[in-house]
């Protein structure tokens, strides 16, 4: 039972970074919303399996949430945001999908090594969902600076959000409190971006963020 707890764990963490990378390889809206609610499933199933592995009943709660808000909710709302909007569905890039990938690479490497290094008296499966939570949450962060689209930036910051919370549930899991008050805020804030989208529609006819910078004079 020892090892295959370790192995189940280990084989859902190592699916979010999976799925993650998945996220930087698309090149449609439509395809990147789709991932990010397999994003959510895995991370949901990864939160379940903690929840039994840590006798932790709260932990479904946790589970739950990211399996209708995140994986069901927030995608459909996104999709009928883009057709609401009439958003262009493809996403343009700051730099190649290609140099992008090498980039979230590197990153997945680089928090495995420092992770590892410094959670070296930590427990062996906290240890490693941690060192695979910092990835993802890397890799959230350079979807965000290397998208142009507002709406593939909304994504990689819910990536990056699904990344914290695998690494509270490795960890022991947070006090259900937290978990509903961060599932909230979350909530909030994504009708807040809808709101704030929408308004930027109405007035610049675009959610290009590179286009807002040439109005605000920022770039040739």
């Amino acid at each position: 039972m020892g090892t295959l707890t370790f192995d189940v764990a280990h084989l859902l963490a190592g699916s979010l970074v999976l799925v993650s990378v998945m996220m930087l390889y698309q090149d449609r809206l439509y395809a990147l919303l789709n991932v990010y609610a397999l994003h959510a499933l895995v991370l949901a199933a990864s939160v379940a399996w903690q929840a039994f592995v840590q006798d932790a009943p709260h932990l479904y709660v946790t589970a739950a949430i990211a399996l209708i808000f995140k994986a069901v909710i927030i995608p459909v709302a996104l999709h009928r945001i883009i057709v609401r909007l009439g958003i262009h569905r493809q996403i343009e890039n700051v730099v190649g999908v290609g140099p992008t990938m090498l980039l979230g690479m590197g990153l997945v490497a680089l928090s495995m090594v420092v992770m590892l290094r410094v959670t070296t008296e930590a427990d062996p499966l906290a240890r490693e969902d941690l060192a695979f939570a910092l990835s993802v949450v890397l890799l959230g962060l350079l979807m965000m600076v290397t998208r142009r689209n507002a709406v593939s930036q909304v994504v990689g910051f819910m990536s990056l959000e699904n990344g914290l919370v695998l690494a509270a549930t490795g960890a022991k899991g947070m006090p259900l409190v937290v978990e509903i008050s961060v599932a909230f805020s979350v909530l909030i804030a994504f009708i807040v971006i809808g709101i704030f989208l929408f308004r930027i529609r109405e007035r610049f006819d675009t959610v290009d963020v590179q286009a807002l910078d040439r109005f605000r004079g920022e770039r040739g």
